[in-house]
């Protein structure tokens, strides 16, 4: 039986090795972590990953965990509107869903073919022309067909077979927390749709979670400020956004003085600088493919991220379903990096257009974003064209 070895249990990981599995593929799946654990957040499920993630599992119960999203526009800190709320449009809406519910929808469709090893730390991978790649931790190796790297922006794979692209400070810290609905403020209709509100320097997003998400609902909101991370521990980075926020319109400063400080995520927002020359790495009858952060960590102004790593197991399924061990299989991985580094690059550049929207400053740079805003598509600052579609 053909086999492959993924790296990482993230959302990547875990799609990929269930996508695997349905093909066919005998999947062992590292964690390097104790346990495969969701995130205490949340995230948009543009409609290009709604359609990645059907494509790999058309059993998986999406529409029960995804929230349809209400229009919300973009305002300015005072209220204003940038881009006015347009109604639900033709297309097909993005969707809030918590991570704890994706994460249990993933490992649901594992199936029997995937065994899951937690606590193996992946620190070094060996390929060449006449062998099946190893991976190790330092004392056990594993040999497989095909190597999965979806072990994010650090991946010791990448590094060690791209190891051009280096992960860098994207300019920007990011927090993310989700209130539990029995702990949200009243808020109006208008309010409870959620929306987005640019000032200068900084960004914030609520969005609504829907009645079940993660078992008790709730609001998401992620909040952005241009500068370095903060060093201070979560109760005093609450303070100061509660601080940052004040002035802010309705329902921004009810929302983060709903939010306690186990509930707040902060992040250091990096990414790949550049992007690895290449996704795909033959070797011997086999090779490795970069997925996920792994191959296009980014920043997550268009939401894109998650997004773009369902498109790459979806992509990568279709590519490997029927491909033995040999020219077949390698002509797949050639592909998948053929088909895969374009469309990430697109979705890349777009992305840090986006940084200079949000992380604008200055009365004239201030001027430039909201005139460039007035012929933008309402909901949030996102999805990206050309709109893609699951392999055949």
């Amino acid at each position: 039986m053909r086999s492959a070895v993924v790296v990482g249990a993230g959302m990547a990981g875990l799609a990929t090795a269930g996508a695997l599995a349905r093909c066919g593929w005998q999947v062992v799946l590292l964690e390097r972590g104790e346990r495969v654990a969701a995130p205490p957040t949340a995230l948009v499920l543009w409609p290009n990953g709604r359609r990645a993630l059907e494509s790999i599992d058309p059993e998986g119960g999406w529409s029960a965990i995804a929230n349809p999203l209400p229009d919300g526009g973009v305002r300015r800190p005072d209220g204003q509107w940038l881009v006015a709320p347009r109604g639900t449009g033709t297309g097909p809406a993005p969707a809030a869903v918590h991570l704890e519910d994706l994460y249990d929808a993933l490992v649901a469709g594992l199936g029997d073919l995937v065994q899951v090893r937690t606590g193996f730390a992946v620190t070094s991978i060996r390929t060449g022309t006449r062998q099946r790649p190893v991976i190790s931790d330092g004392g056990t190796e594993i040999e497989a067909d095909l190597v999965v790297a979806a072990d994010g922006i650090d991946s010791r794979i990448r590094q060690a077979l791209a190891p051009e692209s280096a992960a860098v400070g994207s300019g920007f810290a990011a927090w993310q927390a989700v209130i539990p609905a029995y702990r949200l403020p009243r808020l109006t209709a208008e309010h409870a749709a959620g929306g987005e509100t640019l000032g200068a320097g900084y960004r914030f997003v609520s969005l609504p979670l829907g009645d079940r998400a993660g078992g008790q609902g709730g609001v998401y909101w992620v909040a952005t400020a241009a500068g370095a991370p903060r060093p201070e521990p979560p109760a005093t980075q609450l303070a100061l956004l509660r601080r940052w926020f004040a002035d802010w319109h309705p329902p921004v400063g009810e929302l983060l003085a709903a939010t306690h400080a186990d509930d707040l995520v902060p992040q250091e927002v990096r990414e790949l600088r550049p992007l690895p020359r290449a996704y795909g790495f033959p070797s011997g009858p086999g090779g490795v493919v970069l997925l996920g952060d792994a191959a296009h960590a980014m920043p997550h102004h268009l939401g894109q991220g998650a997004c773009l790593a369902f498109e790459d197991a979806a992509t990568l399924a279709s590519l490997v379903a029927e491909a033995a061990p040999g020219a077949a299989l390698t002509g797949a991985i050639d592909e998948y990096g053929r088909l895969r580094r374009p469309r990430t690059t697109t979705v890349v550049r777009q992305t840090r257009r986006m940084s200079a929207v949000v992380q604008a400053r200055g009365r004239l740079a201030l001027r430039a974003r909201d005139a460039a805003l007035s012929h933008m598509r309402p909901r949030m600052l996102g999805a990206p064209a050309p709109e893609w579609t699951p392999p055949d």
